[in-house]
C-alpha cells in the first residue's frame, strides 16, 4: 500500500467534467484507490463518493493504492490532480 498528500492545483477542483475524468483513469487500474479529506474515505472508482466531499482547488487530499498496480495508479493519479487543468 502506498499513499501520498497533494494538494489540489485544478483549476475547478474535482468537480464535474475533472471529476469523471478522474474516475474515469482510476478505474483503468486493478489497485484499490482511495481518497480522503478531512478525516473521510472514499473509494477513488466511484463518481458519487468524489462528488460527495467537494475537492476544491488548494486543499490538500491524499491518496491512497493497494494492489499490483499502486505505484503507477498513484502516479498517474497525482498527475491528474496537480496539473491546471484537465
Amino acid at each position: 500500500m502506498v499513499e501520498r498528500s497533494v494538494e489540489v492545483k485544478l483549476e475547478t477542483g474535482l468537480q464535474a467534467r475533472p471529476a469523471a475524468q478522474f474516475v474515469q483513469e482510476a478505474n483503468r487500474f486493478t489497485a484499490d484507490l482511495f481518497l480522503e479529506k478531512e478525516g473521510k474515505r472514499i473509494n477513488a472508482k466511484s463518481i458519487m463518493g468524489l462528488m460527495s466531499i467537494a475537492i476544491t482547488k488548494g486543499e490538500t487530499i491524499t491518496l491512497i493504492a493497494d494492489g499490483p498496480d499502486e505505484d503507477i495508479a498513484l502516479n498517474e493519479l497525482v498527475s491528474l490532480i496537480t496539473s491546471k487543468s484537465l
